[in-house]
């Protein structure tokens, strides 16, 4: 029994330890390269989805259109039962007591401006698709380097402040055991320990900023919450691609996406435009009918009527016996019989306006208005972007020139260090002056990143703006 209860404790264990790891989505690890980054962002941020959705919507859009120039058929049919109908006389009615009706029309458009002017207008829609879509692409890498450089900077800069707590905990340390050898006074050592506390809220606020950073750069790339990623390479690591590229910085802005849709909107415009014009042109349109129909309407038989009005005429001549007949004649004379049609027509509709109002008129000044509106914005954003590509390229070169002196200023920064604490082991320095060395080389390290960091993020809006696609 023991055994048995001890197996059934066991198994209960295990159902619930396997219950609790389904519940909970087990954390995987992806290395990421920049580049992966960016394809992964490509393929599987929302933005780029809807942007290609947009695209077949034009697409179906310009299918629609080109539809107006088809022929149209549409057939219909009726039943119609008499309730109560019409009488003028004593058995003699109009209308049918049934009546089946079946209709078919066939329309095709000969002469229609407005379609054809609307489909090259779905065209240029199309195009403007396109090159929204183009946007969306160049912004998402845009965001995406970023935030993967932003990534990297974090984690140098928690690498610079944990090198700096190691090294100035050596000094607590060392600090510590010359002041229990009466070596050092507590005011070193005091000195030394408020030092390596106020480096905790650096690494803090670091370490949290790349939690951050990481989750922005997992939404860009819709990745679950369960995925961490790590990332492959360092700063450093983009150095001497910096320092030695041969890049040719051009200010042509004619790749700029902006302005590009600007000039796809001032081509909507003008076909809107031409759509607009159309408005006063004549149309025609071929069309046909073939319609089907039966009825029971009971019809008077009229040689019937005829004979049988002289019968009794001549039978009673104007007494009670000639008006009798002349009433059977009558009502003998009406045939009931299903009687069935099927009459067929084509033609031509011909339109021609002469007079709407004004509104055409009207209309056509609006579009000319958002013309020149246009054009103003568009020569005022090709200035603003020509002043934030030469920033931006003033900025890289500003950038690298920081870079090569901040290089020098950390080997400059290491080698005070380094003569500071060994004056100061040799009991010839200051606990001050080893503390500022080792400020000075903190801060030369994190201008370093800090400088690498701006060159690749100011790289990265010069791409964006120029229309660089990766």
């Amino acid at each position: 029994m023991t055994l048995c209860a001890c197996a059934l404790m066991t198994l209960g264990v295990s159902a619930q330890t396997a219950l609790i790891a389904e519940s909970e989505p087990i954390a995987t690890t992806m290395q990421l390269s920049l580049q992966e980054a960016i394809d992964l962002a490509l393929s599987e941020n929302p933005t780029i989805k809807v942007a290609d959705l947009e695209i077949e919507r034009y697409d179906y859009v310009r299918k629609e259109t080109m539809g107006n120039l088809y022929p149209t058929l549409s057939v219909g049919g009726v039943y119609t039962c008499a309730v109560v109908k019409s009488e003028i006389s004593k058995g003699l009615s109009f209308g049918a007591d049934n009546t089946i009706a079946a209709t078919a029309d066939v329309g095709l458009p000969l002469v229609m401006p407005a379609i054809w002017r609307s489909i090259k207008m779905t065209k240029v829609q199309m195009e403007n698709a396109v090159e929204q879509a183009r946007a969306s692409r160049i912004d998402l890498v845009n965001a995406v380097k970023k935030a993967y450089y932003n990534i990297l900077l974090a984690e140098q800069s928690l690498a610079v402040l944990r090198s700096s707590e190691e090294m100035v905990g050596k000094t607590v340390d060392q600090t510590r055991v010359q002041y229990e050898h009466g070596l050092a006074s507590e005011y070193n050592l005091l000195t030394a320990e408020v030092q390596l506390s106020n480096l905790q809220p650096s690494i803090i606020q670091t370490a949290n900023s790349i939690d951050i950073a990481k989750r922005l750069l997992k939404m860009y790339l819709s990745l679950p919450e369960n995925v961490d990623i790590a990332l492959v390479g360092t700063l450093d690591d983009f150095r001497d691609a910096i320092l030695n590229g041969n890049e040719e910085l051009t200010t042509d802005i004619s790749g700029n996406s902006q302005l590009r849709q600007l000039d796809i909107q001032a081509e909507l415009l003008a076909q809107n435009l031409k759509l607009t014009q159309t408005s006063r042109m004549p149309t025609l349109v071929a069309f046909g009918q073939f319609s089907y129909s039966g009825n029971d309407m009971q019809r008077p038989d009229f040689s019937a009527m005829m004979g049988g009005g002289a019968a009794g005429g001549a039978t009673g001549g104007a007494g009670a016996t000639g008006g009798a007949t002349g009433n059977a004649g009558t009502a003998e004379s009406v045939k009931n019989s299903f009687y069935w049609q099927h009459p067929i027509s084509v033609g031509l509709q011909l339109s021609i306006p002469i007079f709407s109002g004004f509104k055409n008129t009207n209309k056509v000044k609006q579009v000319r208005n958002q013309i020149r509106q246009l054009d103003i914005q568009r020569e005022y954003l090709a200035k603003s972007t020509d002043v934030q590509v030469r920033s931006a390229i003033n900025n890289l070169l500003t950038a690298r020139e920081k870079m090569f002196a901040n290089e020098k200023t950390v080997a400059q920064a290491q080698k005070a260090y380094d003569i500071s604490n060994t004056r100061y082991k040799a009991g010839a320095g200051t606990i001050l002056e080893l503390n500022s060395s080792e400020l000075s080389l903190t801060q030369a390290k994190l201008n370093y990143s800090q400088a690498i960091y701006d060159y690749l993020s100011a790289k990265a809006d010069y791409d964006q703006m120029i229309g660089k696609e990766e």
